[in-house]
């Protein structure tokens, strides 16, 4: 069995799919057989065990690695390769950086499967966007100041994602390689905006990986074109991929 931390290790480009948003069966089995490294399971709103559940049953026909943002207890669905807990670092309410987690572990957390559970810092950087408004994050941001929560979740709290969320906007992708550059261990995740190749390419060239969402619903075929630019690019990771999926890449058994 691979580890969760090994297959999330692996992953340059990753299709986020959102529960409480519609997709034809035709659209799923392109976006599952596209050659993308996983699937991340996750939205900022309208996420209910129902729905999760449905969605995480179609997926499973098809052999790609699946992984639930787990962002409370009511989607809590088990049968995944792997739960990333997000912890929104910018924040105004603490209820979205340890409330809502302490809360589900205080009932649940007898039942956490701790070995396919990883922690991601989340650092929201468009402030027009759905998560920015649901947490109240504080977006206006420094660049120094985007450091320090970087750094913080990486050196300090040694989480083992960070993730740069610009949904529904394209972000400053050097600001991007500036939080990557200062990171010691951690994974840094990218999304946001990413509707076309090149900005895929541009993405991958910046973080380690690049998370490709909205796009799938309003333009299918370029988002299937951001596989291979992602996978393709030199940055990173420090070598060009050759699209093929490595072992570490392959759903858990």
């Amino acid at each position: 069995m691979i580890a969760f931390s090994d297959m999330y290790a692996a992953w340059r480009h990753v299709f986020k799919l959102d529960p409480d948003r519609e997709i034809s069966e035709e659209a799923l089995e392109r976006v599952c057989l596209s050659g993308t490294d996983g699937i991340l399971v996750g939205g900022s709103s309208g996420i209910t065990y129902d729905n999760t559940v449905e969605l995480l049953a179609r997926i499973r026909r098809f052999e790609v690695p699946c992984a639930l943002e787990l962002t409370g207890a009511d989607s809590a669905v088990p049968g995944f390769d792997g739960y990333f807990v997000p912890m929104v670092l910018n924040a105004k309410r603490t209820e979205w950086l340890v409330g809502r987690q302490v809360k589900a572990l205080a009932e649940y957390g007898a039942f956490m499967p701790w070995e396919l559970t990883a922690a991601q810092a989340y650092l929201i950087l468009n402030g027009e966007c759905t998560a920015a408004k649901v947490t109240e994050a504080r977006t206006e941001l420094s660049t120094d100041e985007v450091l320090a929560y970087s750094q913080l979740a990486d050196r300090l709290w040694r989480v083992p994602v960070l993730y740069l969320e610009y949904s529904g906007a394209f972000g400053d992708m050097e600001l991007v390689r500036k939080v990557r550059e200062h990171l010691t261990q951690a994974r840094l995740f990218y999304g946001g905006g990413i509707a076309t190749p090149e900005q895929a390419r541009a993405a991958a060239e910046s973080a380690h990986t690049v998370v490709v969402g909205n796009v799938i619903y309003s333009d299918l075929h370029a988002a299937l074109e951001t596989v291979d630019a992602a996978k393709r690019a030199i940055g990173a990771e420090g070598t060009a991929r050759d699209g093929v999926r490595s072992e570490a890449n392959r759903r858990l058994p």
